[in-house]
Formats: C-alpha cells, sequence, structure tokens
C-alpha cells in the first residue's frame, strides 16, 4: 500500500465531508464528478456507466461539453476494446487502475480507442476507480488528462477512497430509487431484469428461475448482478424488498 502524505489525506476529508452534505441523489453524484480533481488533477471527471450487454456508455461529465457526441459513438463502437472497462469486467476487485497499468503506452496509442476517442478529446492518460465492477456492468469514476501519467500516490489516494466513493454512489441510487427518479441514464431496471426479480422476491433460487424463464442459471445471476447496482443493495434479500417496494408485478409461469 503507498503512503499517503499527511496534507493529501487531509484534503481527501475535507473532500469528504463536502460531498456527502448533499442529499439529492443526482446532485450527491455531480458533487462527487465535479469534487474529485480537487484531489487529482483532472481535465476531464467522469461517472462512466457501461452496460457491456448492449455496448454503450453513459456518462456524467464535467466539464458537461466535454465530449461530444461523435466522441461518444466511438466510445460505444469501441467500448469493448478499452483497457480499464476490459480489466474492471473481469476484475470485479481489481481497485483504481490506470491506462498504463494495463497496456504499455505505445500499445494503447495504437488502438482505435486512443485514435477515434481520447485523441480526439485531447486526453492521453486515464485512471478509473471502479463503483462496480462485473462482465455486464461496469460504473467508474474516471479521471482523464494530458501530458503526465497518474502518480503511485494518486492512483493510491483514489484506492483509498474507492470503498467511500461506492457507497456513496449505492446510497444515491436508493434514494433515487425512493423519490421514483432515476439517478442517471441507464439506471433503469431492464425487461430481463424485471422478468426475474419477481420469481427472486417468491424465494425461487437462481436455477428456478432459470428453468422458469428457460436462459441459463448464469444469464440469471448477470441479470441479479446488474440489478443489484440498480437498486443500491448487495444481495438477493434485500433486491426482493426494494423491488416490493417498488411495486413488482403479477408472476405468470
Amino acid at each position: 500500500m503507498v503512503r499517503l502524505p499527511r496534507p493529501c489525506l487531509e484534503e481527501a476529508f475535507g473532500f469528504m465531508l463536502d460531498v456527502t452534505s448533499e442529499r439529492e441523489p443526482t446532485r450527491l453524484v455531480r458533487n462527487v464528478v465535479e469534487g474529485l480533481p480537487r484531489l487529482v488533477a483532472s481535465e476531464v471527471t467522469t461517472l462512466s456507466i457501461c452496460d457491456l450487454g448492449a455496448g454503450t456508455r453513459k456518462v456524467v461529465s464535467f466539464p458537461e461539453n466535454a465530449i461530444g457526441s461523435q466522441e461518444q459513438a466511438s466510445f460505444n463502437r469501441l467500448i469493448h476494446e478499452h483497457p480499464l472497462v476490459r480489466f474492471h469486467s473481469t476484475h470485479a476487485r481489481g481497485g483504481a487502475c490506470r491506462i498504463s497499468d494495463c497496456v504499455p503506452r505505445a500499445q494503447f496509442e495504437r488502438q482505435a480507442i486512443f485514435g477515434e476517442y481520447y485523441a480526439r478529446i485531447g486526453i492521453d492518460h486515464v485512471m478509473a476507480v471502479p463503483v462496480i465492477a462485473s462482465s455486464g456492468l461496469v460504473m467508474s469514476y474516471v479521471l482523464n488528462r494530458k501530458g503526465r501519467d497518474f502518480s503511485d500516490v494518486e492512483r493510491g489516494l483514489m484506492d483509498q477512497l474507492r470503498p467511500a466513493l461506492a457507497n456513496l454512489y449505492r446510497m444515491a441510487m436508493m434514494g433515487a430509487g425512493a423519490s421514483g427518479a432515476a439517478l442517471a441514464p441507464g439506471a433503469q431496471l431492464t425487461a430481463r431484469e424485471r422478468e426475474v426479480l419477481p420469481w427472486v422476491a417468491a424465494g425461487k433460487s437462481d436455477r428456478q428461475v432459470a428453468a422458469i424463464l428457460g436462459v441459463s442459471v448464469r444469464t440469471v445471476q448477470k441479470h441479479l448482478e446488474n440489478a443489484y447496482v440498480k437498486l443500491g443493495v448487495e444481495n438477493r434479500t434485500a433486491a426482493a424488498m426494494r423491488f416490493e417496494e417498488m411495486g413488482r408485478p403479477a408472476l405468470s409461469p
């Protein structure tokens, strides 16, 4: 573990006090995105929500106009080639990670994601701090800058803050769910997730749900993993309770 200097820790403490004072869900996330650059210099900072099944990414960005529609379309098309998306989708506990931790600089610059996305928005160094990571859904706070890579101290700071940032996100999601508002684009349950959850709430096992819906057990588990994130919960019991609060549909086997 990297030893962090005292001023760095003090600034991080102040940052957490500031962002947690906000109770409105969408604003809480916006405060984190806008506040992270005060801890680690970043020219573009985002909450990046990558739906790997759909092959799309939704973002909350600062500055808000930093990513154009053409660049966003390029990212979506190349999402499965992104070094950090690939890493975090296969390493759920991977922690804060730089692109330079995944691939050599020269190799990254040869990739289409660099030429068609990062070069166009003027960025060449990236660090992602995962809020949630699974094979189907990767949500990360992402810091982007040009000219110099992120240091070990900066990565160490973000990694130590990561559990708190993840909890803040879950709190915001729970608040959004309670108010009936979506925290961010892509946070709504999919049709398939809404098919799986009523059976979970009825006490069915993953294997039983798979048999009812005619899908594999692993498919059921993937839908549940993604639903946990969107509902702001960590297990099937809490997911069932949250789904009940939302008013679950009738079962039709």
